[in-house]
């Protein structure tokens, strides 16, 4: 595929304008989106990618807002969502049934989340899934535990917090060291006039950073059923069906044709089977996910 466009506008200048001038790109109804897709996806179109690009900077804008409690620049939150969209778009199959905005949303918080895990000098750690849930709770945790204001938290409440976030309490301890204390203390004065902290602005009002982790969780999760159910296809229909489905530029039913010496229709027989077949697997794998975690709640 053909390398999408550099944004006409940027967030680097006057943040009101560029917000003023992305409501000027008109919302694309379901078969405009379509067809966009469809033209990007089969013949490269760069226009077409970079319709769908602008239609969508103001769902960009409305997630980074989300973030704006985390001390980074809201131009930069936003470029980076940009970034996110755009890897969306050039991923986006117009087939599988649903809108782009669904779809981009994923990859718009994930390139955000990453960039405020990056760049915050006070988060010297990597970037596992218990790290990030811990960056993005353990405030909230400790404002519901009345532990806000503790430096050293004590054992009690080291302990609670990492039995809710399934955590070692090692890692609690250090995190709290790392986001309370040095010369980035969050207690530190946002202004001169000391009128605010840094510690006031880290909880948002919104769930964005929750729900950001609660996705990467339920998307991990979806990865696996997709893994595992893929094992239960036989070896010619898992490669149809990869190179139909899964693939950011799918095979022709030509080209598999020729690839087994089969016709276009067998091959799209076989498609159609394998991918009811997977739907099946995936099902019965969460039924049972779901079952084996109400065994585990009722044991408790």
């Amino acid at each position: 595929m053909a390398t999408l466009p550099t944004l006409a506008i940027s967030p680097e200048g006057n943040l009101q304008r560029y917000l003023e001038n992305i409501r000027a790109f008109p919302m694309l109804t379901q078969d405009e989106e379509y067809m966009l897709a469809k033209s990007y996806q089969d013949h490269d179109d760069v226009e077409a990618a970079h319709r769908m690009v602008t239609s969508h900077l103001r769902l960009v804008a409305k997630i980074a807002m989300g973030y704006r409690g985390y001390g980074l620049p809201m131009n930069e939150l936003i470029s980076e969502g940009n970034i996110g969209l755009m890897q969306a778009v050039k991923r986006f199959d117009p087939e599988r049934g649903f809108r782009l905005a669904t779809y981009a949303m994923w990859w718009i918080r994930a390139s955000i989340q990453e960039y405020i895990l990056h760049s915050w000098s006070l988060v010297k750690i990597g970037t596992t899934a218990s790290q990030k849930k811990l960056f993005f709770n353990l405030r909230k945790l400790k404002g519901r535990l009345q532990a806000i204001n503790d430096g050293d938290m004590t054992p009690e409440v080291v302990k609670k917090i990492s039995e809710e976030l399934n955590v070692p309490e090692t890692d609690v301890v250090s995190m709290n060291q790392r986001m309370a204390g040095g010369d980035h203390s969050l207690n530190a004065p946002l202004r001169a006039d000391g009128d605010g902290e840094w510690m006031d602005w880290l909880e948002d009002e919104s769930d964005s950073q929750e729900t950001v982790v609660a996705e990467t969780q339920e998307m991990d999760k979806r990865r696996e059923l997709l893994q595992n159910a893929l094992e239960t296809l036989n070896e010619r229909e898992r490669f149809i069906l990869n190179e139909r489905r899964l693939k950011d530029e799918p095979s022709t039913l030509e080209e598999l044709s020729q690839v087994y010496n089969i016709s276009r229709e067998r091959v799209r027989q076989i498609e159609v089977r394998a991918f009811e077949k997977l739907q099946k697997a995936i099902r019965n794998a969460a039924v049972e996910q779901q079952l084996a975690m109400g065994s585990i709640a009722a044991t408790k």
